[in-house]
């Protein structure tokens, strides 16, 4: 049978481990007891440099039961890196990972269907959200258009999939060939290629604590997303930028043309709105340069993308 190791980040999850514990285990020892995985197999909860008792309530699961293990990581270093780190030590030990969030928001009864699409030679299974109703307007709309958005940037990635799959133990090798720093696992793992799957689920409410991801948060994972595996804006740019030139020199062949016709030309308002305009295009242009000069500067540092602090396996 499969060694199976349920990969849990957390940052600030004392509210929750308790409860994300007892259902995750339930759920482990349902799968032991039909035979679908080995009774090796384990729950593993990354401490992403949390700042209030998560890792104590981890170590003191561990004393308990050592169906749960822990890894703890030096500092936050992100969702993505201490997710990341999880997989990688599961690696050593699992045939196959499941990877999901510790506010149980993804169906847990949804693993069943994971391992049956494995079973069924998937190397990678993603769970994929059948509906959106719990959604607020804004959320499902940003949403939808961040996926439509990312496809149009030339982006491989899955509708309406978070973080929440399957991957096996070749895949997992696979993804240990990634060195980059800027990690953007969802559209990372498409690019691994082998047989893949996908299982529906309906996401539930959150149950205590607060979301990890706010507004800021989420555009900022939008932005690394995008400028991490597309070339696209910059090349918008190039494209922008030749239209403006061709613009102002047709602009200023006509304003020549009717300087020799003898016709003043009265046009302050319309100067000074027409170098603002450009000045803002010039700005944002900088930026867009700018976002990829920072990836590629994080990029040639080849620092570390997480550091254990402690680990806690049997």
């Amino acid at each position: 049978m499969d060694i199976l190791y349920l990969v849990v980040p957390c940052y600030n999850e004392e509210e929750v481990l308790s409860h994300t514990s007892s259902i995750l285990k339930k759920k482990v020892n349902q799968l032991m007891e039909d035979g679908l995985i080995s009774p090796s197999s384990k729950i593993l909860f990354v401490d992403d440099g949390s700042k209030d008792l998560t890792w104590d309530i981890i170590s003191s699961l561990h004393k308990e039961d050592e169906i749960f293990s822990g890894v703890k990581l030096s500092k936050n270093k992100g969702h993505q890196n201490a997710l990341l780190a999880g997989l990688m030590t599961a690696r050593d030990n699992a045939d196959i990972a499941i990877s999901l969030d510790a506010d149980l928001q993804d169906d847990v009864d949804a693993i069943d269907g994971f391992i049956s699409e494995y079973r069924n030679g998937c190397d990678i299974v993603y769970g994929v959200r059948s509906r959106r109703d719990t959604d607020t307007f804004f959320k499902r709309t940003t949403a939808r258009g961040f996926y439509r958005f990312m496809r149009a940037m030339g982006v491989d990635i899955v509708d309406d999939h978070a973080d929440y799959r399957l991957m096996s133990k070749r895949a997992l090798d696979g993804l240990a060939d990634f060195s980059e720093v800027n990690l953007f696992l969802r559209g990372i793992v498409p690019l691994i290629g082998y047989k893949h799957g996908f299982v529906e689920y309906e996401r539930g409410e959150r149950f205590a604590g607060e979301s990890k991801y706010p507004l800021k948060k989420m555009l900022g994972f939008a932005i690394d997303g995008i400028t991490s595996f597309s070339i696209k804006p910059i090349r918008l740019v190039t494209t922008l930028g030749v239209l403006i030139f061709a613009t102002s020199m047709a602009m200023l062949l006509y304003f020549f043309i009717i300087k020799l016709l003898g016709r003043t030309v009265q046009g302050w308002a319309t100067l000074m709105g027409s170098i603002w305009m450009i000045g803002g295009i010039q700005l944002l242009c900088l930026g867009i340069v700018g976002e990829y000069i920072g990836k590629i500067y994080k990029e040639v540092k080849r620092r570390p993308k997480f550091i254990i602090e402690d680990i806690l396996i049997k």
